[in-house]
């Protein structure tokens, strides 16, 4: 057993070190900085609240000036970091399948009057109907999912929504450049079964589909409970007057008068959320119009068939009163199996929230305030591989616990308890950067001097949309197109 544990311990400490040359690799310019600053995130003690203080962290070997010089004079090879996070072992669902799951999170900056190409961003507050639209940077994070009860991702891309840009088609670009990495890491193999991407209510599901047709890829995207959707078209009978419908019956999310009988269905026993009640339609479709997001189209627009699961539970962990979530599948002729496992695809993508809090307040995602918008890219990305090398060092770590936790086996530790024991670590692993030289600061500004160049100013964007105009409120009336 203690050999079979050493071999899986030398496995992971090969890999990790392997992957820690190459994120130095990545690094053009200032890397010997970038890499202790990183260095200095994952073996701080608590969580980061301060980039000076991280200067003075025991693997950093360099002045706090070279915090901010990481920062703001850094340069990464995105791209080839990017392949990178797609060579590393990725988790995979019950099937060997990938899922990818696609989320937007915001670097709120109300106050950063100086720094430009900040958005309004929709924040949730704790209270009911307490949102708020916050001046900030919002940023699209594709994560590999991993089945079983773990908080566990594996976050692959970051891309921050510039003004103007249309989240659709940002999103369809950045999964398109993922799976292309994929492929060529050799993550997926002609034969394989299709990557699943999952996406919440934000993204139009069939939007994403269309634009992902010609991939190996499925869509499983959550639909708002006031959607109508359209049905196949019944056969065109021959001496029928007028042109050949393209649509059928609606199928209206509010009405179980018009579901009809589904074409699967299933009950299963959960621990979390009791009786799990699954049941699925086949071939609907939205119907599309020459607006919004398609008011671009030319010619005759697609009809983009999918698989809609309505799923059912008997209880919520949080006590709330559980309502029904509404699924649309790209996928057609679904059996009972892949329908259970879709739902519960979908129920593993809220795992990528807790990639989100472990980012914003243990490794200090948010902690600073950066005027340059490239130098928030360039912290992301840092932070990204931060994260990558905890879960690379799950092989590698022993449970260190506080005297009032539980114990947890090695295969059940959180990325927090992992960082916890990472300075051990990082003493038997690969580290590339070298010693810093001796150096003596430069004068600055003269005591006294005020500056004379003072930062411009920008305003806050109002949409990240190429569509100038705000959309209509869609009232009390379901909403019948696409």
């Amino acid at each position: 057993m203690n050999s079979v544990h050493d071999a899986g311990a030398a496995g992971a400490s090969r890999e990790l070190s392997a992957f820690r040359r190459e994120l130095y690799h990545c690094v053009t310019a200032r890397a010997d900085a970038v890499f202790e600053l990183i260095d200095a995130v994952l073996c701080a003690d608590g969580p980061v609240r301060s980039l000076p203080e991280l200067s003075l962290v025991a693997g950093h070997r360099r002045g706090h000036g070279s915090v901010y010089a990481a920062l703001g004079r850094g340069r990464i090879d995105v791209e080839r970091l990017r392949r990178a996070l797609a060579a590393v072992p990725l988790p995979r669902a019950a099937d060997g399948r990938l899922v990818l799951a696609v989320d937007i999170t915001c670097w709120l900056r109300p106050e950063a009057h100086t720094s430009a190409q900040r958005i309004l961003c929709h924040t949730y507050g704790r209270a009911r109907n307490t949102h708020q639209m916050i001046p900030g940077w919002p940023f699209s994070v594709v994560c590999a999912l991993e089945t079983g009860r773990s908080s566990w991702t594996a976050p692959l891309d970051a891309v921050r929504l510039a003004p103007g840009d249309d989240a659709a088609e940002v999103t369809a670009a950045q999964l398109r450049s993922v799976i292309g990495n994929l492929i060529a890491a050799g993550q997926w193999r002609c034969g394989d079964p299709d990557i699943w991407i999952v996406a919440d209510a934000g993204y139009d599901g069939p939007r994403l589909a269309f634009l992902l047709s010609d991939l190996p890829v499925r869509v499983l995207a959550r639909m708002r409970s006031d959607r109508v959707l359209r049905r196949a078209a019944p056969p065109w009978l021959p001496g029928t007057k007028g042109r050949p419908p393209r649509h059928g019956g609606e199928f209206v999310f509010g009405d179980p008068a018009t579901w009809g009988e589904p074409a699967t269905e299933t009950r299963t026993e959960t621990r979390l959320y009791g009786s799990a009640h699954a049941r699925s339609w086949d071939r609907l479709h939205p119907r599309l119009t020459h607006r919004s997001s398609w008011i671009a189209a030319a010619g005759k627009l697609p009809v983009i068939e999918g698989t809609v699961i309505r799923l059912d539970v008997a209880r919520l962990p949080s006590g709330a009163t559980p309502k029904p979530v509404w699924l649309w599948h790209s996928g057609t002729d679904l059996d009972t199996v892949t329908v259970d496992l879709l739902w519960q695809a979908f129920l593993r993508r809220f795992d990528i929230e807790h990639t989100f809090r472990m980012l914003k307040q243990t490794l200090g995602w948010t902690t600073p305030k950066p005027r340059d918008p490239a130098s928030a890219d360039r912290w992301t990305w840092m932070l990204l591989t931060a994260y990558t090398q905890l879960r690379l060092a799950c092989g590698l770590a022993r449970d260190h616990r506080r005297p009032w936790e539980k114990p947890v086996a090695a295969q059940q530790l959180t990325p927090a308890r992992i960082r916890r024991v990472f300075r051990h670590l990082r003493q038997n692993i690969a580290c590339p950067a070298s010693a810093p030289k001796p150096s003596r600061p430069g004068p600055g500004r003269p005591a006294g001097r005020r500056n004379q160049q003072p930062a411009p100013r920008h305003d806050v964007h109002l949409k990240t949309t190429s569509n100038p105009h705000p959309p209509t409120p869609a009232g009390p009336r379901p909403r019948r197109t696409g």
